[in-house]
């Protein structure tokens, strides 16, 4: 692929290093993926304070309980670069609190994927990898990242795409169940939010959920609390604090979602495309 660049080194796929830029719900489908697929040596960089709402599935986690597992896997927080070959030698995906990047520059991952969901680029370019990969909208092909993933629901979910960009941010979520922004739970007010519930509880429409300061949070509708920031988090108004899931299956809190398992499907297309291609292909 032409508009990838020139320094791909030819590393068997179970020898890449794969450095993924956020390990909230997508980052962690895309590294479940990679690892399922036996590529294996995967470090994630996050913030100090991650604020997944899927926390179940989210192995940003790692950062404040020191280890966290999704559907079999685990991942382990490292203090340094150095440290991710301890846990790639246990068997571990490693969790970095990196908010800057430096294990690019330590690590030189031959795939780097930006996974943040920002909406727009916070500095992912080109030369943080042979292979640098991006999700959603903010990034155009190949000026930022020599790929992109569609992340909007929709015919062209997971389409991988080399020149352009994705497909613009609607700001609605995706429909489950008939439901949109009634499933999502947004903060009343600026404040610190206390959960009254937790993942896995169900509820019915009116029941308070949580608190932002003396404002009650409510669900909208009928379902499974699948996802919910920590307590103690202080949000402003309009902050996403968690979501229900209307068709209210206990078991989908702790499973990857269909829409991140296309796009975790996608990233590892992206990546076989490259490291599979035949020499001057």
């Amino acid at each position: 692929m032409k508009s990838v660049g020139t320094n791909i080194r030819k590393t068997p796929l179970n020898h890449l290093v794969v450095a993924i830029k956020g390990a909230g719900e997508m980052a962690s489908a895309i590294a479940w993926r990679l690892y399922m697929a036996h590529i294996r040596r995967i470090i994630m960089l996050e913030r100090p304070s991650p604020l997944a709402v899927r926390r179940q599935v989210s192995f940003c986690e790692a950062v404040y309980e020191g280890r966290h597992t999704v559907e079999g896997v685990d991942a382990l927080k490292v203090d340094s670069s150095a440290q991710a070959h301890a846990a790639w030698s246990l068997g571990a995906i490693a969790v970095l609190i990196d908010p800057d990047w430096n294990a690019l520059r330590d690590l030189r991952p031959d795939v780097c994927v930006d996974a943040i969901l920002a909406k727009k680029n916070l500095g992912t370019a080109l030369s943080d990898a042979p292979l640098v990969i991006g999700l959603g909208p903010g990034f155009v092909a190949p000026r930022d990242v020599h790929m992109l993933i569609e992340t909007n629901r929709g015919h062209h979910l997971g389409r991988v795409i080399t020149t352009g960009g994705a497909e613009k941010n609607t700001g609605i979520p995706g429909k489950i169940d008939g439901f949109t922004v009634e499933r999502v739970l947004r903060s009343p007010q600026d404040g610190c939010f206390e959960a009254l519930l937790a993942i896995g509880d169900l509820v019915k429409q009116g029941d308070s959920v949580g608190s932002v300061g003396t404002a009650m949070v409510r669900a909208h509708v009928d379902g499974v609390v699948r996802g919910l920031i920590r307590s103690g988090t202080q949000v402003t108004k309009g902050f996403k604090l968690g979501d229900i899931d209307p068709r209210g299956n206990i078991e989908h809190c702790a499973t990857i979602s269909e829409k991140a398992r296309a796009i975790a499907g996608s990233v590892l297309e992206a990546i076989l495309r490259v490291y599979l291609a035949p020499a001057g292909g």
